[in-house]
């Protein structure tokens, strides 16, 4: 039995686009410990369409603060743009959530991923944001690698995606975080360019993105994401062209979204050993989201096991992927932590106004 006296948690979730059904399926796939109560959208044929093929038959909602008040979840669950998540987040407060889910980026200011991580810890809702990644058989053969120390002590981390900032850069930055056990950072150093993709106001993004981050633990870190970042496909794979590097005193391990690994330590013999898994694509449905839900189960039923995505790691990554760019703007190192600010402008719309175009040559 868990702490809040049942065999299974409830669940209700908000949203029925792409990543909603991802998100509805691990909670199905693990209906031994969760029940899916209700679900809610502002399209009925949206719900419908989420639920087609599956046994679930949750109850179907269009306002989210009524579904909340009626049905009391354990767990909440939302797939939304990031402009509302601040106003989810105080539902949650509202009806007394245990658990939290929700998607990357976690906020589009510092203010308010700052706001939104103190009002879960304070209210003690276990919240976890939606860097499933890490979940993949490649992230996993890395995290294997790095725990049995087959490269000696860690030195040096690489994280590199043709994606934007907010769109697949805020994930390698948490994934730099993982490999390097949460270590805190201590300073960055940013550059960004370009304003093209700072129209899009779900993932805004600079062209392209660089960052070196050093760590209290001695290991420093470097990140680039955007159009002019290491392609290691040939060509651009946008979301599967990308690659996490951990290099130690021994060898170096590298891993990716597309389901690549690769090994060059004592027990390769001076060859570099190479594995290859099913991409993130394939293991979304089938194996990440289900173990992200099973962590988060873990943690409800014991405080003792935070799951790997918790709020307070994923505010740690926003906030260094916010001075890395606040570094470009400013042109000093930042030191950290940042103090968030009460007023002001944020740093996208910052670089909304004051980056110039560039248009790159691969195109905007």
């Amino acid at each position: 039995m868990n702490k809040i006296g049942k065999s299974k948690y409830t669940v209700a979730q908000i949203g029925c686009g792409g990543r909603g059904r991802i998100h509805l399926d691990g909670w199905i796939k693990n209906s031994d410990r969760c029940e899916l109560v209700a679900i809610c959208d502002l399209e009925q044929t949206r719900m419908e369409e989420a639920l087609k093929g599956q046994k679930a038959a949750p109850s179907r909602y269009t306002d989210a603060d009524k579904m909340l008040k009626e049905m009391h979840p354990d767990i909440l669950c939302f797939s939304t743009p990031p402009k509302i998540r601040m106003e989810l987040v105080k539902l949650a407060v509202k009806h007394k959530v245990k658990g939290l889910v929700f998607e990357k980026p976690m906020a589009l200011s510092l203010n308010a991923a700052s706001k939104m991580t103190r009002m879960c810890n304070d209210n003690h809702i276990k919240a976890a944001v939606s860097f499933q990644h890490k979940y993949l058989t490649s992230f996993q053969k890395l995290k294997e690698i790095l725990d049995k120390g087959e490269i000696g002590k860690v030195l040096r981390i690489e994280a590199s995606c043709q994606a934007g900032l907010s769109l697949l850069g805020s994930h390698y930055i948490d994934y730099a975080l993982w490999a390097n056990g949460n270590s805190k950072a201590q300073w960055v150093v940013g550059h960004v360019h370009g304003r093209e993709l700072l129209k899009d106001q779900q993932h805004p993004s600079p062209n392209y993105v660089m960052g070196r981050i050093g760590f209290e633990n001695g290991v420093f870190a470097i990140i680039e994401c955007g159009q002019l970042s290491a392609m290691y496909m040939g060509k651009r794979g946008l979301c599967i062209d990308n690659r996490l590097t951990v290099y130690g005193a021994l060898g170096y391990a590298w891993c990716d979204t597309d389901g690549g690994w690769g090994l060059f330590a004592p027990r390769t013999g001076g060859e570099l050993l190479l594995g290859k898994g099913e991409s993130w694509i394939i293991q979304q449905s089938q194996l990440l989201q289900p173990l992200f839900v099973r962590d988060l189960i873990a943690w409800l039923d014991d405080d003792s096991k935070p799951h790997p995505c918790n709020i307070n790691n994923s505010y740690a990554g926003y906030e260094i992927m916010e001075a890395i760019c606040l570094s470009a703007m400013d042109r000093i190192r930042i030191d950290l932590p940042l103090k968030p600010q009460k007023s002001g402008q944020d740093i996208f719309n910052r670089m909304r106004m004051e980056l110039p175009e560039c248009h790159e040559r691969f195109g905007i």
